[in-house]
């Protein structure tokens, strides 16, 4: 009888999120908020390098539209991991409406920069969110947190790299055609100084 009496009490102190989800160990409002916001700042992202997508698709463009497609798509799928753990943890994902992003550039040297500070926008957030949840001691969130820093300084790096690109190319339509075959060919890390 006694380890049925353990079941009810263990049954009864097990915290719930708002739709019933067992938690484990409960977000602190801070930084629920504060993934939020990032998870629909991934989808603004989602939604700005598709319409760069668009942009550079209408200029003939195949591998910058192939590049920032894919970006687009990285971007959903990082909003998705983080709606997926906001889900295992026991909240409620809130999809805020987002703001038409800008589809109107008149260079690719343009886009590029823009590309970048969003990127950069990106990575603070995420170092933002980070230090919330050491500040709250919330481990799980640092480890979850960890793997994706470690992939947005790279994509920031890797934007700073075809920024520099475009950028030296200066306009001239022979070197932006470089650039997109290189792009097309899935050519678009920064140069290494490592062997391997």
């Amino acid at each position: 009888m006694t380890s049925t009496s353990n079941i009810s009490q263990a049954d009864s102190s097990v915290r719930m999120g708002p739709f019933g989800r067992a938690v484990a160990e409960a977000m602190d409002p801070e930084l629920l908020a504060a993934f939020q916001q990032h998870l629909n700042m991934e989808r603004h992202a989602h939604a700005a390098y598709f319409a760069a997508a668009i942009w550079f698709a209408e200029r003939e463009l195949r591998g910058f539209a192939r590049y920032f497609r894919a970006e687009s798509q990285s971007e959903h799928d990082h909003a998705a991991q983080f709606g997926e753990y906001l889900i295992a943890r026991g909240q409620t994902v809130e999809l805020h409406p987002l703001e038409a992003p800008r589809q109107t550039w008149t260079t690719a040297e343009e886009i590029m920069k823009s590309s970048f500070l969003m990127e950069a926008d990106v990575t603070t957030s995420l170092h933002q969110l980070y230090a919330l949840a050491e500040s709250a001691s919330d481990v799980r969130t640092t480890v979850f947190l960890d793997p994706m820093i470690d992939k947005q300084i790279q994509a920031e790096n890797e934007f700073a790299h075809l920024l520099g690109r475009v950028r030296f190319a200066d306009q001239q339509p022979s070197a932006i055609l470089i650039i997109d075959n290189e792009l097309d060919e899935g050519r678009h890390q920064p140069a290494t100084l490592q062997n391997g």
